[in-house]
């Protein structure tokens, strides 16, 4: 089965530089490598070898596998387990932040505003994060937008949404309000600058350096997932594509290493 890894962990508490060294989870790992998988599924005992890397114990893994079915986050077919139901809209989420932004932008902005008059905190949580990784910005409590160079998810529960024209003055003053870009571009460069170091440990260190590409990686990926992809008339996308293009050498370096770290496994297992 070929993978093609793109990682993102999930409630990890990981920061945005491999440095802070989080502590994994089974949960997070397993999450993590299944996103990252097309088809997003895996069998149970390369789950095992994989999660092994980080110190996991077999048995814990399957502990949490068991709880990841019962929440409905996975199920098993076979001797596989296979995301189910949101986690596969995460999925097409982080395809997305692979590829860069549209070059051609017409000047119309996406308008979402919540139309919901009670909503409890868990839901408004909820809906934070899917806004954010529908790559819109909040203007202010309820009101989230952003340039309509890339479609959004029409399917946000209680929310009006509209496309047009914004008679705002200038539009770099309003994406600037809406993000950061200083601190955007600051981020990117120093993802680079950690896959890049990736990149060097995994050829001098071999097996060694897996997990922590794994967390640097996920680092990464967890940047460009919600990166605002904005149009280059608008903010300058300089930073962010050097990104994606470290991204994607480090993930073909990480995928040739872990390749071998299986056929290791299998070969020793005999």
């Amino acid at each position: 089965m070929m993978l093609q890894f793109l990682f993102v962990v999930i409630n990890s508490g990981m920061t945005s530089t491999a440095a802070a060294g989080p502590s994994l989870t089974p949960r997070s790992i397993v999450l993590s490598v299944l996103l990252g998988s097309h088809p997003p599924s895996m069998p149970v005992g390369r789950l095992l070898e994989f999660t092994s890397l980080f110190g996991i114990s077999a048995g814990a893994v399957r502990t949490s596998l068991s709880r990841m079915v019962a929440a409905g986050d996975l199920q098993r077919r076979g001797g596989a387990y296979e995301l189910t139901g949101r986690l596969l809209e995460r999925q097409s989420q982080q395809d997305a932040g692979r590829v860069g932004p549209p070059t051609h932008w017409d000047g119309t902005w996406w308008v979402a505003v919540v139309t919901t008059d009670r909503r409890t905190v868990a839901a408004r949580r909820e809906f934070r994060s899917r806004a954010v990784a529908a790559r819109l910005g909040e203007l202010r409590p309820e009101v989230w937008l952003r340039p309509a160079n890339i479609g959004i998810p029409r399917n946000l529960d209680g929310v009006a949404i509209t496309r047009g024209p914004l008679e705002v003055g200038d539009d770099h003053d309003l994406v600037e309000r809406l993000w950061n870009l200083e601190a955007l571009a600051a981020s990117a460069r120093g993802l680079t600058d950690s896959l890049q170091d990736s990149v060097r440990r995994l050829a001098v260190d071999g097996d060694d350096a897996l997990p922590d590409a794994f967390v640097r990686l996920a680092a990464a990926q967890r940047f460009l997932r919600t990166e605002p992809q904005l149009p280059t008339r608008l903010a300058s996308s300089e930073a962010s594509g050097v990104l994606r293009s470290s991204y994607d050498t480090a993930v073909g370096a990480f995928q040739a290493r872990l390749t071998e770290f299986f056929a290791a496994r299998r070969t020793t297992s005999r």
